[in-house]
């Protein structure tokens, strides 16, 4: 099999307009999503879902990709069509998250180093069979009263330049993820940071690992307020921190971000990303890769009944029209109030 071209696939994923859907979730997170609408986790009704959002019509318009967990991308639609084949004839990108989750980095208290490494480089080779065209390796730094440590963040940027060099390798585009964790009393200064040393330490690894920066995407947290600080940072303040932040730290020749949304609600996520494109031209295309602030109204609207499809997917369609407005920063409240007319 040719190689895919990594630097047309990295800027095709970051289309303007466009952003990442993430449906990679563990068969355990997506048993916890399940368990907020009463809805048993079995592998027939995590199939009905993720068959909601891909077919859904008209995504391809607002969803140049779709991250995939190791079940889904196996999977097929109830008419026989892989799940693959189905975001190929939307226009969306497949893609696969490959890390094998956050454990507890030894000698580090409450910290944590994302493992997956071993015999990556055949689960690799498998998934661009599949039909992956790119990949997802999250890391995660948790802010406390010590931590993170350096040795933490060591660690995990050592981890990500390891994955994305055996990544390009294979002909596929790595998602960098360094989710610094909104939860937490820390004031948005601390986020900043810490988001801070956290990406500097992990383009460096990326440098020394001779990762081609035109060929990866970045999907970075948003410098933003922990959960639990008493003064929450308002829109406007948000986004000026996180552009500061990313003009510090990321090299232009990143095609494009894609935030997560870590906790946020739907039309937060969508409001933070919408102000940031509002402060005009930068290096990169700024974007979003989002779970369940693309999903969340979705998942409650679905419910696990098949007489709900259609309205579930409208509630999908329209967060991704929300989202895709916000690439251009012409998002607005009012906008909110386009699925229900």
């Amino acid at each position: 099999m040719a190689k895919l071209d990594i630097v047309a696939t990295a800027n095709a994923m970051v289309a303007p307009g466009k952003g990442v859907l993430a449906a990679d979730e563990s068969t355990g997170t997506i048993k916890k999503r399940f368990d907020s609408i009463n809805v048993e986790s079995t592998e027939d009704n995590r199939r009905a879902y993720r068959e909601l959002l891909f077919t859904t019509k008209d995504s391809g318009k607002y969803i140049s990709g779709v991250i995939l967990y190791d079940e889904t991308i196996r999977q097929s639609a109830s008419d026989g069509r892989r799940f693959v084949d189905i975001l190929n004839d939307q226009g969306s990108l497949p893609g696969i998250k490959v890390d094998m989750g956050a454990k507890p980095l030894a000698g580090a208290p409450d910290e944590t180093v994302t493992e997956g490494l071993d015999g990556l480089r055949d689960r690799l080779n498998e998934y661009v069979d599949l039909g992956a065209r790119f990949t997802k390796w999250r890391a995660v730094i948790k802010i406390g009263d010590h931590i993170p440590s350096r040795y933490c963040i060591e660690a995990n940027a050592h981890a990500l330049g390891r994955y994305a060099a055996l990544s390009q390798e294979a002909g596929l585009v790595p998602i960098v993820e360094p989710e610094v964790l909104m939860d937490g009393a820390h004031d948005i200064e601390r986020c900043q940071s810490v988001t801070e040393a956290t990406l500097n330490a992990v383009f460096n690894q990326l440098f020394e690992q001779r990762v081609k920066l035109e060929g990866m995407v970045l999907k970075p947290n948003m410098v933003i307020s922990g959960t639990d600080c008493p003064k929450q940072a308002g829109v406007d303040k948000v986004a000026e921190a996180t552009v500061a932040s990313l003009r510090r730290c990321v090299p232009a020749a990143v095609p494009g971000i894609v935030f997560l949304s870590g906790g946020q609600s739907e039309e937060e996520a969508t409001a933070h990303l919408n102000a940031m494109n509002a402060l005009g031209s930068l290096p990169w295309e700024l974007s979003f890769s989002y779970g369940r602030a693309l999903q969340q109204s979705a998942l409650k609207a679905w419910g696990g009944k098949t007489e709900n499809l259609a309205s579930a997917q409208a509630a999908y369609l329209h967060r991704a029209r929300m989202n895709g407005a916000a690439r251009t920063g012409d998002y607005s409240a009012e906008k909110e109030g386009e699925l229900a007319a």
